[in-house]
């Protein structure tokens, strides 16, 4: 049967438009008869366009993941003799919860296997604030990112190509079809690497609110307990937190001030929000992985957490105690006059950080690491006239017009009492199978 396909790629595509359910065999010769080049991306997108509109059952989603998986190679780390666990985040402004997280958790003893991307648009790359740091890279072969799991106790790098090639293909389909936002879809990306990766225990930081990947905390919600059960379903002890992304998280957006702002954490101070969240998100990944009633705030507090951070920069080429880069210009908006901050948009203000530099627009795109903004008050502060409100950092004085033309209307100073609009509490739910 050399040369003669299982199926007919209009076929499945009319099935899912038309409201039907594709079977498991439909779906993994699709997913690699397209990750092959048979099928055409003309194809591909009528089908993700026919996902988006009809959805996936949850056999079908499971099977989609697994198809993905199968696309590519597996890791597996058993050998390592410590238990595994890692954090995916949908992604938001500000959010440099990785950096602090990630040598808290190595701290106790269980292996982080982090596998990172690159900002797009107005959310940051984690790969991206690292690189901030002289002499960090992010590109390790397997044989590296085994050693320093073992060493170190934790890893943040680049994905290999051999990790899930479909999702990689699907994922650049999507972000040009208007597709992103299918709950299917963004399951199965997310989760097929996941689960590629060979971790043991997976934590799940879904975002909802202005500057989300969703902004409907429902719809989070959704996307959080698909997760939650293709990863229960694959053997990976899952759970997820919806966390509140309707402000930045803490007071940086950028990349090498969030990665001082990171260090400041890891020293026991920091600001309130980043604390709470990488302090509840070690819990359940050192809970996941079978470390119960572990003090992760003495961890910061002790140094301990400082210590494993440091082992990983240098590990990984970087100079923990070099200068970071600064910005060659800086623009302070300040307030008005007396009052509460209000309100303060995410999305706003990471748009207005990609324009300064700190994000981009294609994926070739380079990144100004000390672009950015520093916040210097947060919804609820008493702001005086003639107080600095933030700071916009950028190499080139020109970047600032459009910077400023995004946050217009984005903050407001109201009067004392007035409901500040932050969205509520920053951990909003917790799910789990």
């Amino acid at each position: 049967m050399s040369g003669i396909e299982a199926f007919d790629a209009v076929d499945l595509i009319r099935a899912k438009r038309d409201g039907h359910e594709l079977d498991t065999p439909e779906i993994g010769w699709l997913v690699d008869a397209y990750t092959r080049g048979y099928v055409a991306d003309e194809q591909m997108s009528a089908m993700t366009m026919a996902i988006f509109l009809n959805g996936m059952s949850r056999r079908e989603i499971r099977d989609l993941t697994m198809a993905m998986i199968a696309s590519g190679e597996r890791m597996d780390f058993g050998g390592l003799g410590k238990p595994t666990s890692d954090k995916h985040s949908t992604g938001g402004v500000g959010d440099k919860i990785t950096l602090p997280l990630m040598p808290l958790v190595a701290s106790f003893g269980v292996a982080v296997p982090q596998l990172s991307g690159r900002g797009l648009g107005h959310t940051g790359g984690t790969l991206d604030k690292l690189e901030s740091i002289p002499g960090w890279r992010a590109d390790l072969t397997n044989e590296e990112m085994f050693a320093q799991l073992r060493e170190v106790g934790g890893v943040i790098c680049a994905a290999g190509s051999g990790l899930a090639p479909a999702d990689k293909k699907l994922y650049a389909l999507r972000d040009i079809t208007g597709t992103v936002e299918a709950i299917p879809l963004i399951a199965s990306s997310i989760m097929s690497k996941k689960i590629a990766e060979g971790t043991g225990a997976l934590v799940l930081d879904v975002k909802f609110g202005s500057g989300a990947f969703l902004q409907d905390i429902d719809r989070s919600r959704e996307l959080a307990r698909t997760m939650v059960e293709l990863g229960e379903d694959a053997g990976v002890a899952t759970s997820a937190l919806i966390t509140n992304m309707n402000v930045p998280l803490g007071l940086t957006i950028g990349n090498a001030n969030e990665v001082r702002e990171s260090v400041e954490v890891l020293a026991g101070g920091g600001p309130a929000d980043v604390r709470e969240l990488t302090i509840a998100l070690a819990r359940e990944m050192l809970e996941l992985a079978g470390v119960r009633d572990a003090d992760v705030e003495a961890a910061l507090d002790d140094g301990r957490a400082m210590d494993s951070w440091r082992a990983f920069v240098v590990a990984q080429g970087g100079d923990p105690d070099a200068a970071m880069p600064v910005a060659k210009e800086t623009h302070t908006v300040v307030a008005e006059r007396d009052g509460v901050l209000v309100e303060q948009q995410a999305l706003p203000f990471g748009i207005a950080a990609w324009r300064l530099g700190a994000g981009r627009a294609r994926k070739e795109d380079p990144v100004h690491h000390a672009a950015g903004i520093d916040l210097h008050a947060k919804p609820g502060d008493v702001v005086r006239k003639g107080e600095p409100l933030f700071t916009l950092l950028a190499d080139e004085p020109a970047r600032f017009a459009r910077a400023l033309d995004a946050v217009e209307g984005a903050y407001r100073i109201g009067e004392p009492g007035e409901p500040v609009l932050d969205g509520g509490p920053l951990i909003a739910d917790r799910i789990t199978r």
